[in-house]
C-alpha cells in the first residue's frame, strides 16, 4: 500500500517525546503531543483562578515540556516556527485525536507495566493500519503487545530514537513477532529519506545494537582506566576528537547523558544477558556507585565527573573529580608522547595507527580498549545482528563515533590485531580467526565503486544494502577525472562529475581554487554539469587564514591582490559556466565556503549545515565575491518588494555581526539560500545524490549559461548615511570597537555601492572591485594581523 505520514501522535512529552516530536514538526509533518493531567492545581494557577477543568491546568505538563525543548540548547528545532505545526494536548481529554494521525510513537517512562496501559488505552481510538510505535531503549519489543489485536500487533514495532534526534541520526528499527515486513520496510526508508536517519534494522535483544556494544565501550574504558591508573581528565584527553569521538570524550558524554541512563543500561544487561562473555565488566565500580548514591548524575543534577563553580572573582570555572578522593579539584593537563606524535596528523585512519602504536601508557590505553572492544562486538554476531555493518553504523550514528569498529579494526589491521588480542588473553570471536584461516584479511572492501562487507553467513563479500542510495566518493578512485595535491574530480554517473577537496578543515586555498576553475572547464568539454561537495566532517571553514595572514604580515599586497582576484574569479566562474553547477554543502559551510554556495546555479544543502560569512569576526570583509553578493540580492529583493532600503539593512546586518544560520533552514530566513532555486537533504548522506539529480534536471530543462549582470541598483549615499548613522550610534554606546566600526564602514561603502550621490545601476565587476579594494585596505591593520594570528594560534579570533 502507498503510506503517507501527514500527521503523527507522540504519547509522553518527556525530553525525547518532546524532541522527536519537534523533529517530525521540523520536516512539515504536523504533530498532536500528549501527557498526563497534573494531579492537582499549582499555586500559580490557584491564584489565576484555575480549576481542575482549565485547560491551561489540564495541559501544564505537556506545554511545560514542550517550551523547555524550544528553550534548550543546542536547540532542538530547525527554526523556532515549526511551533506552528505542534498541537498539545493531555491523554484523558484528547486522547480520541490519534484516530486522525497516521502514526503513534509512544514515548512514556521506561516501565512496562505503563506503556502497556497505555497501548490499552491508544487501541481504543487508533483506526485500523495506524503505525503504531514505541521509542524504548532496552524493553523487548515481544513483551509489549501481548494482549493487543491482530492489526494492532501487524503494525507495531520498536523506534528507538536517539537524545537528542536533531543531532544524533540513527534510528533503530525493532521489529514485534507479527510485524508486517511492509511495515519494517516503509519505516526504515521513512526514517532514511524524510527524518534524515541511518536506520539500522535491529533483534529484538537487550539494549538493542548501539546501546549494547557502546555502553560496553564506556565499561571498557572504564576498566582500562583503573588497570592503567588513569584519571578523568587523561581519559577524556585520550578519548575525545583525536581519536574519532566526539569532544565531549567519555566522562563528559556521562554527564551530558546522565549516569542514571549509563547505569540503567549497564545495570540491567548482565541479568537480561547472563550468558554474555564479558558480563562481569559490566559491574558497576565503586566510584560509579558512589555517584549515584549522591545523586552526581551530571548536568541533571549539576554535577557529575565535572562540576561548574564560580570562582573568586565570579568567573566559571571547571572542576574535575578525583575518582580516588571523591572529591573535585581544578582539571589538570594531560601530555602523552603519543598524542603529541598523533595529533599533528589529519587523516583519522593514520593517526588511528599512531595511537595504537604509542610506547607510552597512552599507547597501553589504546591497545587495551581496542582490543576489549573488538572482542566484544564481534561476538555479538549473530547475537545482536547478524551482519557487522549494522554494528558500525548504530555507533556511528547513535554514539557519535567517526569510525565504526570494524572499521577501525580494518584500518589497524585485521590480522595483526588480532594475533595481538589472542597474545593479550582477549581473543576475538571464533568466525574472525576463521575469516583469516580462508584469506579474507578485512571486513570491509570496495570493488567498481561498491561498498561490500564480509558476511558471517555465506563466508563471501556482500554488497552493503541500499549503499547504491548514496555517493561516496572515497570510494570511486577509479572514477577520478582529474586531481591536484588537494581536489579530485570524480565522475559520479549519468554525465556528472564532483569535485571534493582535502585539505585542513577543508579549507580553501589556491589549489582549490585551481580546482573549481579545471573542474568547470573539464565539465564544460564533456559533461552535462558540476557538484562540489565534500565528505569530511564539514564543507569548508573558509579561506585559508594562514596564507592570508603571511601575506599581509609580510606586506606581500600584490600577492594579495592575486589571491583575492583568483578566489573572485572562481566564483565567477562557477556563476558563469556553460553547465550547471550545484553545491551541496554540510557541517561548518563559513566565508570562503559560503562564498562558494552563493555563486551557485543552486545549493543542495544537509539540513545540519551552518552556513555564513564570517569575515567580519577577523577584521575582514567578505572577499571572494561574498559581500558583492549581498549587494545585488538586497537589489533585487528591494526590486521585487518595492521597498528600498530594508533589505539591505538586514543583509548588512547579517554580514556584519558574521551571523552564521544554525540550519539550513535558517539560512533561507539569512537570505543565504534562495527559495524556489535552492533545496535542503535531511540526510546528509544523500545530499550529494540530490545534488546530482538536481544537475540533471537542470540540465534536461535546458540550462542556459547566464549573463553577467549589469543592472544592479545600489544606494550609494542614501543607504550609505542610513547604515553609517546606525552604526555611529552602536559605536557611541561601545557595542563596538574602533577597529569594528571601521570593518563595517567598509562593508557598507561596498554593499552601497560607494560614494554615489544617487542611486545607481552598476556591473557585478565594479561590485567586486569595490570589494577587493576594501578587503585589502583592511589586510594592513594592525588589529586585523592580531585577529588573524589568534585564529592561528587558537581557533578563535581576539577580540579587542
Amino acid at each position: 500500500m502507498n503510506r503517507a505520514i501527514r500527521k503523527v501522535a507522540v504519547v509522553g512529552s518527556g525530553v525525547m517525546g518532546s524532541r522527536i516530536a519537534c523533529h517530525f514538526a521540523g520536516i512539515g509533518v504536523q504533530v498532536l503531543l500528549l501527557d498526563i493531567v497534573p494531579k492537582e492545581l499549582n499555586d500559580a494557577e490557584k491564584a489565576k483562578g484555575l480549576n481542575p477543568e482549565s485547560k491551561q491546568f489540564r495541559n501544564r505538563i505537556v506545554n511545560d515540556a514542550l517550551q523547555a525543548t524550544l528553550k534548550g540548547k543546542p536547540s532542538a528545532v530547525y527554526t523556532k516556527d515549526i511551533i506552528k505545526n505542534i498541537s498539545t494536548g493531555n491523554i484523558d481529554d484528547d486522547l480520541p485525536k490519534i484516530a486522525e494521525c497516521d502514526w503513534v510513537i509512544e514515548a512514556v517512562i521506561e516501565r512496562l507495566d505503563i506503556k502497556q496501559q497505555i497501548f490499552t488505552k491508544i487501541e481504543q481510538y487508533r483506526k485500523p493500519g495506524t503505525l503504531i510505535t514505541t521509542n524504548t531503549s532496552g524493553i523487548p519489543i515481544h513483551l509489549m503487545n501481548e494482549g493487543r489485536s491482530e492489526d494492532f500487533q501487524q503494525h507495531f514495532c520498536g523506534t528507538h530514537f536517539f537524545n537528542p534526534p536533531r543531532y544524533l541520526r540513527l534510528l533503530e528499527i525493532i521489529p514485534a513477532p507479527h510485524t508486517q515486513p511492509e511495515v519494517i520496510s516503509f519505516l526504515m526508508e521513512y526514517g532514511d529519506r524524510h527524518l534524515g536517519k541511518t536506520t539500522v534494522l535491529c533483534k529484538d535483544t537487550p539494549a538493542f545494537i548501539a546501546n549494547r556494544v557502546g555502553v560496553f565501550g564506556f565499561m571498557a574504558v572504564f576498566s582500562a582506566m583503573q588497570q592503567l591508573g588513569l584519571n578523568v581528565d587523561e581519559i577524556d584527553t585520550l578519548t575525545g576528537t583525536v581519536m574519532g569521538r566526539p569532544k565531549s570524550a567519555t566522562f563528559r558524554t556521562g554527564d551530558v547523558v546522565g549516569l542514571d541512563t549509563l547505569v540503567h543500561v549497564a545495570k540491567a544487561l548482565p541479568e537480561n544477558v547472563p550468558q554474555d562473555e564479558m558480563k562481569d565488566l559490566f559491574r558497576l565500580p565503586p566510584f560509579l556507585e558512589k555517584m549515584i548514591e549522591n545523586k552526581w548524575l551530571g548536568d541533571k543534577t549539576g554535577q557529575g565527573f565535572y562540576k561548574k563553580v564560580k570562582g573568586e572573582k565570579g568567573q566559571s570555572e571547571i572542576l574535575t573529580l578525583n575518582l580516588q578522593t571523591m572529591e573535585y579539584g581544578p582539571k589538570r593537563k594531560s601530555r602523552f608522547a603519543t598524542l603529541e606524535t598523533a595529533k599533528p596528523i589529519d587523516v583519522l585512519k593514520q593517526r588511528l595507527k599512531a595511537l595504537y602504536a604509542g610506547q607510552d601508557k597512552a599507547g597501553e590505553f589504546y591497545r587495551l580498549f581496542h582490543h576489549l572492544l573488538f572482542a566484544y562486538a564481534s561476538n555479538r554476531i549473530p547475537e545482536i545482528a547478524d551482519e557487522l555493518y549494522k554494528i558500525d553504523d548504530a555507533l556511528k550514528a547513535g554514539f557519535g563515533w567517526e569510525i565504526g569498529a570494524f572499521e577501525s579494526w580494518d584500518v589497524l589491521g585485521v590480522t595483526k590485531v588480532a594475533e595481538q588480542m589472542q597474545a593479550a588473553g582477549t581473543p576475538p570471536a571464533a568466525w574472525v580467526s576463521e575469516m583469516l584461516a580462508q584469506g579474507f584479511t578485512s571486513f570491509y572492501k570496495t570493488e567498481n565503486g561498491k561498498r561490500k562487507y564480509y558476511d558471517i553467513k555465506t563466508k563471501t563479500y556482500q554488497p552493503i544494502p541500499g549503499a547504491d542510495t548514496f555517493i561516496i566518493m572515497e570510494h570511486l578512485d577509479e572514477k577520478v577525472v582529474w586531481k591536484n595535491s588537494a581536489c579530485k574530480l570524480y565522475d559520479i554517473g549519468d554525465g556528472v562529475v564532483a569535485l571534493q577537496w582535502n585539505t585542513k578543515m577543508n579549507t580553501i586555498g589556491g589549489e582549490v581554487l585551481e580546482g573549481v576553475q579545471k573542474s568547470i572547464a573539464i565539465a564544460e568539454q564533456q559533461y552535462k554539469g558540476l557538484v562540489i561537495a565534500n565528505s569530511g566532517a564539514n564543507f569548508s571553514a573558509g579561506a585559508n587564514v594562514g596564507l592570508i595572514f603571511m601575506f599581509a604580515a609580510e606586506q606581500e599586497f600584490d600577492e594579495l591582490d592575486m589571491a583575492v582576484r583568483q578566489f573572485q574569479a572562481a566564483t565567477m566562474r562557477m556563476r558563469y559556466s556553460s553547465v550547471p553547477v550545484v553545491v551541496a554543502p554540510h557541517g561548518m559551510t563559513l566565508g570562503g565556503g559560503c562564498e562558494m554556495c552563493l555563486h551557485a546555479d543552486a545549493v543542495q544543502a544537509a539540513a545540519e549545515s551552518y552556513i555564513g560569512l564570517v569575515e567580519l569576526g577577523v577584521g575582514l570583509i567578505p572577499g571572494g565575491g561574498g559581500t558583492k553578493e549581498m549587494a545585488l540580492r538586497a537589489a533585487d529583493r528591494n526590486i521585487k518588494e518595492d521597498i528600498e532600503v530594508n533589505y539591505l539593512q538586514q543583509l548588512y546586518i547579517n554580514v556584519g555581526t558574521a551571523k552564521v544560520s544554525t540550519s539550513a533552514h535558517e539560512a533561507f530566513d539569512n537570505f543565504i539560500l534562495r527559495k524556489g532555486y535552492d533545496n535542503i537533504s535531511i540526510n546528509p548522506d544523500r545530499r550529494i545524490a540530490d545534488a546530482k539529480r538536481k544537475v540533471l534536471q537542470m540540465h534536461e530543462m535546458g540550462y542556459t549559461q547566464p549573463t553577467p549582470r549589469n543592472d544592479i541598483k545600489v544606494q550609494g549615499r542614501g543607504g550609505l548615511g542610513g547604515l553609517m548613522a546606525g552604526l555611529h550610534g552602536m559605536w557611541r554606546g561601545n557595542y563596538v570597537t574602533d577597529h569594528d566600526k571601521l570593518v563595517a564602514e567598509k562593508l557598507a561603502y561596498v554593499m552601497c555601492g560607494g560614494d554615489l550621490t544617487q542611486a545607481t545601476l552598476v556591473s557585478e565587476q565594479y561590485l567586486l572591485d569595490l570589494e577587493r579594494e576594501a578587503f585589502l585596505s583592511l589586510c594592513g591593520q594592525k588589529k586585523t594581523l592580531e585577529r588573524l594570528q589568534s585564529i592561528l594560534q587558537t581557533g578563535k579570533p581576539l577580540r579587542n
